[in-house]
C-alpha cells in the first residue's frame, strides 16, 4: 500500500459529471490514505463557444473570471482544481508538426494551473496519474515532474472519431515514456504491453452501496404493468455500443419475453425499428440511486454489445452490478468478459445470444445467484486500488534496479 503521498490526477471526466467515474472513485479510494488533487479537464475554445450555456462550461468560465474559485476541498485529504484557462481546440489539425507545436503550448497552459494549485496545496514529489487524458497531458511528465507518472487504459480511445486523426500516434508515445500503465482489462492491459513493458492489469472496482438493501426496494411504476419474464440492460442505449440486431432478433423470436432497456438514447436507436416492437420498452435514463430498482425486477440482465475496436476490450462495470444482485447475466464474448466466464452466459453470435438468455431463465438457482455475488463483491475499488499501488511500487523497485546497473 502507498500512504503519506501527494497524488495529481488527470483526465476526461470532471468531478461533478452525472455518469458513473472510475477515476472519482480511484480518487477517493486514494485519498484515504494519501493527498490527493482532482483536476477537472480545461475548457477548450470551441466547446467554450458551442456548449457556453451548459452548466460546466459556465463554471469554468466563472472561474476564468474570477467569480469562483478554482480549488475547492471536496473531503478529507481531497481538493478539485477547475483549471482557469482555455486550451486551443486542435484534434483535427492535420499537419503533425502543427498539432504537436499547439498541444505542447496547451500543456504548458495546463501545467501552470496545476503547478499553481500544487504550490497551494504544498503538495511535494507528486505522483501524477493520468487518467486516459492523451492530449492535454503529454507533456505534464517534463512540466510537473513527477516521481512516477502513471497511465491510467480504461478504455480503447484512440478507436473513437474524436481521437482518430491523432490519438494512436500521441497515446503510443505516450506509454511509452510514462513510467508505466495500468488497465483494467486484459486487453487493454496487452495494448499497453506494446509500448512499455511494465504494464499491469488492475481489475476494476465497483461500489456496491446502491445494491446492498435489495429487499426494500419497490417495483418502479413504469415497469409495474410489464409481463415478465423481463430481459433488462442499463447503460447507455447508443448504437456505438449495442447491436441492434441482436435485441431485435430475441424480440422477434420471443414474443412472450419484454425487453427493457433505461438509459439515454442515441438518434439512431431513437430512428430504429425497435421503438415498434411491443415487446420493446423503452424506459429512458435514470437516476443512479434509482437503478437498483429496476435490476431487481429482472428475470435475466444482458449487455448485447456491439463487437467494435470501441469495445473489444472494454471492462463492462454494469456485468459486476447485475451479479451483484445475483441476476443471470447474458453478453457478448469479448477478451475482456474472459474473466465473467464461470459466472455469465457469452455468446458470440445473435442466435446464440438468444438460446443462452432461455438457458439463463430456465436453470436460474439460488445457490448461482450466491456465488454471483460473492465473484461479484470480490471487486471493490479497494482491492483494484491495491493493484495500482502494487504495480507503482514494482516500477519503482524496477527504476531502482535500473540506476544501479
Amino acid at each position: 500500500m502507498i500512504t503519506g503521498r501527494d497524488i495529481v490526477i488527470t483526465g476526461l471526466q470532471s468531478w461533478e459529471g452525472d455518469l458513473g467515474s472510475n477515476c472519482v472513485n480511484i480518487a477517493r479510494e486514494f485519498a484515504k490514505n494519501n493527498r490527493v488533487l482532482y483536476v477537472n479537464y480545461p475548457l477548450n475554445r470551441l466547446v467554450a463557444f458551442r456548449e457556453k450555456a451548459s452548466p460546466s462550461v459556465q463554471k469554468r468560465i466563472n472561474v476564468i473570471k474570477g467569480k469562483e474559485e478554482d480549488l475547492q476541498n471536496a473531503c478529507s485529504n481531497l481538493w478539485v482544481l477547475t483549471p482557469g484557462c482555455i486550451l486551443e481546440s486542435i484534434s483535427q489539425l492535420k499537419p503533425n508538426f502543427l498539432f504537436d507545436l499547439i498541444n505542447k503550448m496547451n500543456n504548458k497552459r495546463f501545467a501552470k494551473q496545476i503547478k499553481s494549485a500544487i504550490d497551494r496545496l504544498g503538495f511535494k514529489d507528486i505522483i501524477l496519474f493520468n487518467d486516459n487524458d492523451i492530449y492535454r497531458s503529454f507533456y505534464l511528465d517534463e512540466l510537473l515532474d513527477p516521481s512516477i507518472y502513471a497511465y491510467y487504459l480504461r478504455d480503447n480511445m484512440v478507436s473513437v472519431k474524436y481521437w482518430a486523426r491523432h490519438g494512436e500516434r500521441i497515446q503510443s508515445k505516450l506509454m511509452k515514456k510514462t513510467d508505466l500503465v495500468v488497465a483494467n482489462s486484459t486487453y487493454l492491459r496487452d495494448m499497453g504491453l506494446k509500448q512499455n513493458p511494465q504494464s499491469y492489469y488492475v481489475g476494476q472496482g465497483c461500489d456496491f452501496t446502491l445494491y446492498q438493501d435489495k429487499d426494500s426496494l419497490q417495483k418502479p411504476r413504469d415497469i409495474q404493468d410489464i409481463p415478465h419474464p423481463i430481459i433488462g440492460y442499463i447503460g447507455a442505449v447508443w448504437s456505438l455500443r449495442l447491436d441492434i440486431d441482436s435485441i431485435r432478433n430475441l424480440a422477434i423470436k420471443k414474443p412472450e419475453w419484454n425487453i427493457v432497456l433505461i438509459g439515454p438514447e442515441d438518434d439512431i436507436f431513437k430512428a430504429s425499428d425497435l421503438h415498434l416492437f411491443r415487446n420493446i420498452h423503452f424506459i429512458g435514463k435514470r437516476k443512479q440511486e434509482e437503478l437498483a430498482s429496476y435490476l431487481k425486477y429482472f428475470d435475466v440482465a444482458i449487455n448485447p454489445q456491439l463487437l467494435s475496436p470501441e469495445t473489444i476490450g472494454n471492462y463492462p462495470r454494469k456485468i459486476d452490478e447485475y451479479l451483484a444482485m445475483g441476476k443471470p447475466v447474458v453478453a457478448r464474448k469479448t477478451d475482456a468478459m474472459e474473466i465473467f466466464s464461470e459466472y455469465c452466459y457469452l455468446a458470440e453470435s445473435n442466435d446464440e445470444f438468444l438460446a443462452l438468455t432461455e438457458k439463463a431463465l430456465d436453470e436460474n438457482s439460488k445457490e448461482k445467484e450466491s456465488k454471483r455475488k460473492a465473484f461479484a463483491y470480490s471487486h471493490t475499488w479497494e482491492n483494484s486500488v491495491a493493484e495500482i499501488y502494487k504495480a507503482i511500487e514494482m516500477n519503482t523497485s524496477f527504476k531502482k534496479e535500473t540506476l544501479k546497473a
